[in-house]
């Protein structure tokens, strides 16, 4: 037997070795594929092991779903199922545990922030697209406009799972339109005719930055690098409001969502409102905070950096400020430190609709 060949076998055993079978039990059924039926005493001068022994192997296969026992034959014979039901069945049993296992596991935040590089176009489009999928409230996207078509339906899905997404389109030179073909696919998407750093943010949480020619197509030593810990995530999050954003050109912006409506995410809450006020709408806020305090009143101003016209007076400022009646109180989101109030949920009305 070759090298390769050797290789090749070793690595098939170790394969097996997870779904917990003994080395006997590997070869009885490496023996067994090999000669697709056979008695009980052939595969034991095979594998060199007894017949008793080999009878009770194959019962043992034959419970995993690995090979059949035809002990109505006289001798009895051993079949080996075909391999792709053979997979079949491992993975059923793979599955059948998965109830148990997640009823078991708890999900927590690593200790030490996951950092990974990534390589290959291939590798790079699956990490967005996975990251896409994952987002439950906020995605940021900058991605070349040669990616977009590939990427688009997964957009259209957290768009539709009620995730805000802000989309950054990179080497963008000509744009026709109003770019309304981009409703459904982004709440605010911004176009920049330069190249940019390839970038996604995801519920503040998990982010990945690199040099766009990594999804070039083309043969590149550049990479990106993924994170999974909230304070680098936030420090990308931070560079793409504060350095790429303002320096794109608004292209599409979302319709308001109807009122009354109530917000977990507080950028998404600030941008409908903002939206509303563009349209002429007085709002008033209902806001649970961070200390458990109840704070509502009319919303007397907004400041933000997501739509034009901006009304933020430093980078990254995104708050309301809100008369309770007993004076006038600034509320920001999660983390903000310089307003009255972190916001835990939001609840916006019409002002004219509060009783």
């Amino acid at each position: 037997m070759g090298t390769s060949d050797e290789h090749d076998d070793e690595q098939l055993r170790d394969e097996l070795s997870v779904f917990g079978l003994s080395d006997t039990e590997i070869d009885t059924y490496l023996a067994l594929l090999a000669c697709g039926e056979a008695s009980t005493s052939t595969v034991s001068e095979t594998t060199d092991v007894t017949q008793r022994a080999v009878y009770n192997i194959a019962e043992r296969l034959e419970g995993k779903g690995l090979v059949r026992v035809n002990d109505h034959a006289s001798p009895t014979t051993i079949r080996a199922l075909p391999p792709a039901e053979a997979i079949e069945n491992l993975s059923d049993r793979l599955d059948s545990i998965r109830p148990s296992l997640e009823a078991r596991f708890n999900e927590t935040t690593p200790e030490t922030p996951e950092i990974q590089m990534i390589k290959s176009r291939e590798t790079a489009l699956k990490r967005i697209e996975s990251a896409i999928s994952a987002a439950t409230q906020e995605l940021l996207l900058a991605v070349p406009e040669h990616v977009f078509p590939e990427i688009e339906s997964e957009l259209r899905t957290a768009v539709d799972s009620d995730v805000v997404v802000f989309l950054l389109i990179g080497g963008m030179d000509e744009v026709d339109g109003d770019g309304s073909e981009f409703a459904g696919v982004a709440d605010v998407v911004r176009y920049w005719e330069e190249s940019l750093p390839l970038v996604y943010t995801i519920d503040d949480a998990a982010a990945m930055i690199g040099d766009s020619t990594i999804v070039s197509g083309t043969h590149t030593d550049d990479v990106a690098v993924t994170v999974s810990e909230p304070q680098l995530s936030g420090s990308i999050l931070g560079m793409y409001f504060s350095a790429y954003w303002p320096a794109a050109t608004e292209l599409y912006v979302t319709d308001p969502d109807p009122l009354p409506r109530s917000y977990d995410w507080f950028r998404q809450a600030t941008l409908h409102a903002t939206l509303h006020e563009q349209a002429g709408v007085d709002l008033h806020a209902e806001v649970e905070t961070e200390s458990g305090t109840t704070v509502a009143g009319p919303i007397t101003e907004i400041r933000q950096a997501f739509i034009e016209p901006t009304s933020n007076d430093f980078t990254l400022e995104n708050s309301f400020f809100i008369d309770t009646g007993d004076g006038i109180v600034s509320v920001g989101g999660k983390g903000s430190f310089i307003e009255d109030y972190q916001s835990r949920s939001v609840r916006l009305r019409r002002l004219d609709a509060v009783e």
